[in-house]
């Protein structure tokens, strides 16, 4: 395979800042790392614990993470970097690893509910502002017309590694809380209806919103999570308790804080509270300026460090013009980039694209810059068990051991997934783990400007169009 070898960048990620940083790509792997500045590390910047000195932490570099399979040899990391087939000069400037969306409807014009093309359209034009990896999401529709989406998403799949798999946003939502899904599609999350989903998009099917008070709301999340499926709490009417509830049967994930649940009273601390105070939650963000004031954003990322994960629950409007839209069968207008239901004031998605969202985080939000990226690359890495400490599978109950899992047994975390979720995951446990720039995860990189304009893009190695 052809080997590039990317030179003096300013490195951020999860771990920290690094100048004079240089990163061996073996295909679609990053196989070594270094840095040209021994003993130096960017002025202000923030490493990880145990990244002690800075640059020379990742000087070290060069062999698989924890939880990584190595696939190919590993050149040591040092000062000195290694020769290559290409060598990419960033003089100087910031390299992150790809950002991950884990809740995107559209964009470009173009709606993820509609055909092959719409979806490579629409996920172009994430990718030109530095999403690499994506979950496809789909609103409520009626079960028929999701099979027929969730076999398009498998056939992108096939394709297209990039395309991490489908998040089902309805129909199992809260009747007043339906945000902007059509009332007469939503569902009750019963037994035969999970199961037709999960069966329509085996392996694709990869997150699910639920709303826990529905009859059979707590069994669906115990039947997602035994298949190995991110099960999130959103468009609810969940308390505190309720939410506390679903989220020690195994729900990991709240969509889109604040946005379609009861917000905070002193009282009624609602579920949000429940998951900013439950350290096995990742809360969904919408930080465009619209969705959630950059003040409460700020304090919600303060409150759950490292457990918010940025998404843009953009629709077809994201990099397109104002005008008139639709999502799923309902009519949105756009104007001035903000996306409401025709005729209402109901918020109707986002117009948001995520190299925009890390600008908002770092000058509104008051986030460090490590911080911002991390919630744009390892926080929604995590969340789908895709980097490389991996996700634990069945409720959390059972993984205390203190509960029956859904087939009514014991299970010690430390044992196999049930074979339905090993399936389900299969095609993700034979990548290479996102959300840092280290040795054996995917190349996904981004180059950015000094306002944080995206430069250009790379994804499993190859650079992607921008512009």
């Amino acid at each position: 395979m052809t080997t590039t070898l990317f030179t003096d960048a300013r490195k951020v990620d999860a771990d920290g800042e690094v100048d004079g940083f240089w990163m061996l790509v073996d295909g679609d792997l990053i196989v070594a790392t270094g840095a040209t500045v021994p003993g130096s590390r960017v002025p202000g910047s923030r490493v990880a614990d145990g990244a002690r000195g800075g640059v020379d932490a990742t000087r070290a570099s060069s062999a698989s993470p924890a939880g990584a399979t190595p696939t190919r040899s590993t050149p040591p990391g040092g000062a000195v970097p290694p020769p290559a087939d290409v060598t990419v000069d960033l003089a100087g400037a910031t390299l992150t690893p790809g950002l991950i969306d884990l809740h995107t409807h559209g964009g470009g014009g173009h709606a993820f509910d509609g055909g092959p093309d719409d979806l490579d359209a629409g996920l172009a034009l994430h990718r030109r502002h530095g999403t690499t990896r994506s979950l496809v999401s789909l609103v409520a529709n009626p079960v028929p017309v999701l099979t027929r989406s969730l076999g398009l998403i498998g056939d992108l799949m096939r394709r297209d590694p990039l395309v991490l798999g489908a998040h089902l946003e309805g129909p199992f939502l809260a009747p007043d809380r339906r945000g902007a899904h059509a009332p007469h599609v939503l569902l009750e999350p019963d037994a035969a209806t999970v199961e037709a989903l999960l069966e329509a998009g085996d392996g694709v099917v990869r997150q699910v919103t639920v709303a826990p008070e529905l009859p059979g709301g707590l069994d669906a999340i115990d039947r997602l999570v035994a298949a190995g499926v991110v099960a999130a709490v959103g468009h609810t009417e969940a308390d505190f308790d309720l939410a506390r509830a679903a989220f020690d049967r195994g729900a990991s994930l709240v969509t889109h804080a604040f946005n379609a649940m009861a917000g905070i009273h002193h009282r009624d601390p609602g579920p949000l509270v429940a998951a900013v105070g439950d350290e096995r939650v990742t809360i969904e963000l919408i930080l465009d300026g619209v969705h959630v004031h950059p003040a409460v954003a700020e304090l919600v990322l303060r409150s759950a460090p490292r457990r918010v994960a940025l998404v843009t629950d953009a629709m077809a409007a994201a990099g397109a013009s104002d005008g008139d839209y639709r999502i799923g069968e309902l009519a949105v207008t756009v104007d001035h980039g903000v996306a409401v239901l025709s005729g209402t004031s109901t918020i109707a998605g986002s117009t948001l694209t995520q190299d925009a969202a890390l600008r908002l985080a770092v000058t509104a939000a008051g986030l460090s810059p490590v911080d911002a990226v991390a919630a744009l690359t390892l926080v929604p890495a995590h969340v789908l068990g895709l980097d490389a400490g991996g996700r634990r599978t069945g409720t959390r109950a059972a993984q205390a051991g203190n509960a029956p899992t859904a087939q009514g047994t014991a299970q010690d975390p430390r044992a196999a997934p049930a074979p339905d979720a090993a399936r389900s995951r299969g095609q993700a446990e034979a990548r290479p783990p996102l959300g840092r720039l280290a040795p054996g995860h995917a190349a996904d990189a981004v180059a950015w400007h000094d306002d944080w304009t995206v430069a250009r893009v790379w994804a499993a190695g190859r650079e992607l169009p921008v512009g």
